[in-house]
Order: structure tokens, then C-alpha cells, then sequence
């Protein structure tokens, strides 16, 4: 049999970024290299977005937690292509186009 084919199995200290809730459990998830004590104890921390303390099924609300996230990303790129947009549109509008004359259709021959 192999060995050292499974991870490293530790206890960490999550931390909830949302709302600061702390809790440790055991993970074979490679933290960062950050300590911090809890209850007495040296611990690695894994800081989390989200967790059964801020998740809204888990409380009960329905409140925004996204802080500069994939919507906000989301929304200042759509606003840069409308803006770029914009001022092509702008440009068109500022530059002459002569119109275009119709081309002459051939008669046919009877």
C-alpha cells in the first residue's frame, strides 16, 4: 500500500468573514499561514465567505451579503462596455456619413 497519499487531517479555525463568527473543526483543507488563538489553542485559520451563521436558510433573513463581489465586478464591467458604448455612439453621430445613392437597376431585354 502507498504512503503519504492522504492529506494532512487538522483542526482549523473558520472564520466567517461576513458577520466575524468563529468555529473550529476538523478539515484536511490547507489553511494559510495565519494563527490565532481560540479558547486557549493555537490554531491555523482558513477565513470563509459564508457559513451556516450568515447564510440566509440558515437565519432566517434575506439580506445582501455580497460586499464587492461577483455582482459588484459584475456591475462596474457593464457600466465600463455601456459607457464604451456610448461614446461610440457618440462619435458615429459626430462624424458626416453621406448618404448612399441607390445603385441603377439593368433593364431587362424583351
Amino acid at each position: 500500500m502507498k504512503e503519504n497519499t492522504h492529506p494532512e487531517y487538522q483542526e482549523i479555525l473558520f472564520i466567517d468573514s461576513t458577520n466575524g463568527h468563529k468555529f473550529v473543526c476538523g478539515t484536511t483543507a490547507k489553511p494559510g499561514k495565519e494563527r490565532e488563538v481560540f479558547e486557549g489553542k493555537e490554531y491555523p485559520v482558513l477565513r470563509i465567505a459564508i457559513s451556516s451563521s450568515s447564510h440566509p436558510f440558515y437565519i432566517g433573513e434575506s439580506r445582501c451579503l455580497d460586499t464587492e463581489g461577483r455582482v459588484g465586478r459584475f456591475t462596474k464591467r457593464y457600466q465600463a462596455v455601456q459607457q464604451k458604448a456610448q461614446a461610440m455612439a457618440q462619435a458615429q453621430q459626430e462624424t458626416p456619413v453621406e448618404p448612399v445613392k441607390p445603385a441603377k437597376k439593368a433593364r431587362a431585354k424583351k
